[in-house]
């Protein structure tokens, strides 16, 4: 019966389950919260367009990724056509210009590490654990 259901499935049924809880960043309160959480522990941000057929691709590839840690960190998503003004203030407090999609982690108060599009997948984020 296994065969015949693995037959059956769709695209979607296929597709590996989500491994990462995202928490929405949705105001520079958040983005303060955020700030003083990362000298406890990495928090990371993934900026994405939501018109964005890239960002989306790269979003689900991130999301699916088995070699994040499961703990330790604490993950942000910014949709960054409702909060751009947040993408804006990410940029001049950390001193990183804006991409769409971008990954950051932020540790001790500062980015220690980002990327976008592709570059996303070489972030190791078990080394900022």
């Amino acid at each position: 019966m296994k065969f015949l259901k693995n037959l059956f499935q769709t695209e979607r049924e296929k597709e590996p389950a989500v491994l990462v809880n995202w928490e929405d960043l949705r105001g520079l309160d958040e983005l303060n919260v955020l700030q003083d959480n990362s000298f406890h522990h990495p928090q990371v941000i993934f900026k994405h367009s939501t018109i964005c057929s890239i960002s989306s691709w790269v979003m689900r590839s991130f999301e699916k990724d088995e070699n994040h840690p499961e703990s330790g960190v604490t993950y942000y998503l910014l949709d960054l056509i409702t909060y751009r003004d947040i993408s804006n203030a990410i940029a001049e407090n950390y001193g990183v210009r804006h991409e769409s999609p971008q990954v950051l982690v932020v540790k001790d108060g500062q980015v220690v590490a980002h990327a976008s599009h592709h570059s996303i997948e070489s972030i190791d984020l078990n080394e900022f654990i």
